[in-house]
């Protein structure tokens, strides 16, 4: 009998499949697995979101909870794909923060069931896949749709039974001495998510809010910090999960906060603008419906050492209809005063239309 050969290269293909019965995962390149960041912006910026087995860290503003948006669209992301979620908060009450979790805005309406239903016209069969994917959609138990990425609602509340089963954990580290019970908590809650299995039936989240407040008896102990985020980036690594850590870089010395960012796989940072800013104003299109502004320094390269590149590292965060956190690319204000483009669109170039120009 012949021997087996084994396989003696250092790249090995990544065997792992996302079974289809979890909706809230996909594949992205090189192998990897994103988890939507339930902002649909932010995963066409990253390139389809947060990838599993990361440490994406955010830097909060010291003047205004920005990062609460972007941890409120996660959360609510994952409790409605029912992802099992562990939070740790430096308040007194985490529970509290589950009740003000958006809920996820109703589907669009499907034209071309309209198109489609019309006597006199008919479609061609090699065009109906661009009026949407059936598949790209799921049904949960109450029959609504949702997306791998959806659009939440932040004037809505989610629905309390998403979050009051068993797949919750709330953890206080307001009273913690130290950070060793965080760190047993996130080990037990990641082993459930091994890389071994060969299929990925689920995948966790973890969010730690303000992981560096001074409400903690550990935020004078930066050492100790450190030794925990690298133990977390390494748990993390070897299991089917995105740990997203929010820390105040202005509360902890420059050196530790240097460190932080540079163990972080994704690194963002959030920064509110003021109110009343006339200079800024002239510059920016669309500065009066701005809340604040979206620093990306930088994304997680997880199985490739290929730099990623983006198109603009600066984006600025609205509310659109007051209720729906989008992202737009920074956009000079022109000399006609005319409104600029959003993320992902390209906008035209237009003079001022006084006599004596040139059209084209």
């Amino acid at each position: 009998m012949a021997a087996t050969r084994t396989r003696v290269s250092s790249f090995s293909r990544n065997v792992s499949t996302v079974t289809s019965q979890n909706s809230g995962l996909k594949h992205g390149p090189n192998g990897t697995t994103f988890l939507s960041s339930g902002i649909p912006d932010l995963d066409k910026i990253l390139g389809g979101g947060f990838s599993l087995g990361s440490l994406v860290m955010i830097m909060e503003d010291a003047e205004a909870p920005h990062h609460m948006l972007l941890l409120r669209n996660l959360m609510s992301q994952g409790l409605v794909h029912k992802q099992p979620l562990l939070y740790a908060s430096a308040s007194r009450d985490p529970k509290g923060f589950l009740g003000t979790l958006p809920a996820p805005a109703p589907a669009k309406e499907d034209k071309s069931q309209d198109l489609t239903n019309e006597k006199d016209l008919r479609i061609a069969w090699q065009y109906k896949k661009y009026f949407g994917d059936p598949q790209s959609n799921i049904s949960s138990n109450n029959g609504a749709q949702h997306d791998y990425c959806n659009e939440f609602d932040l004037r809505k509340p989610l629905d309390r039974h998403f979050y009051s089963g068993m797949n919750v954990d709330c953890v206080s580290i307001q009273d913690s001495p130290n950070l060793a019970s965080l760190q047993d908590q996130c080990a037990k809650f990641l082993s459930q998510f091994s890389r071994s299995e060969a299929n990925i039936s689920s995948a966790g989240r973890i969010a730690i809010q303000s992981f560096c407040s001074p409400q903690c008896k550990y935020a004078n102990m930066e050492w100790h910090m450190l030794s925990f985020i690298r133990s977390l980036k390494g748990m993390a690594r070897s299991s089917n999960a995105v740990v997203v850590v929010t820390f105040p870089p202005s509360l902890v010395s420059p050196s530790c906060s240097k460190r932080l960012q540079h163990m972080a796989d994704t690194l963002l940072s959030v920064r509110a603008i003021p109110d009343e800013d006339k200079e800024m104003a002239k510059l920016l299109t669309g500065y009066q419906d701005m809340v604040g502004l979206l620093n990306i320094h930088k994304v997680a390269r997880l199985n490739t050492q290929v730099p990623v590149i983006l198109e603009a590292t600066t984006f600025s965060i609205k509310l659109q209809k007051r209720r729906y956190l989008v992202l737009e690319c920074l956009n000079q204000a022109p000399v006609d005063g005319s409104s600029g483009s959003s993320y992902n669109t390209s906008g035209s170039c237009s003079g001022s239309t006084k006599a004596g120009s040139l059209d084209f």
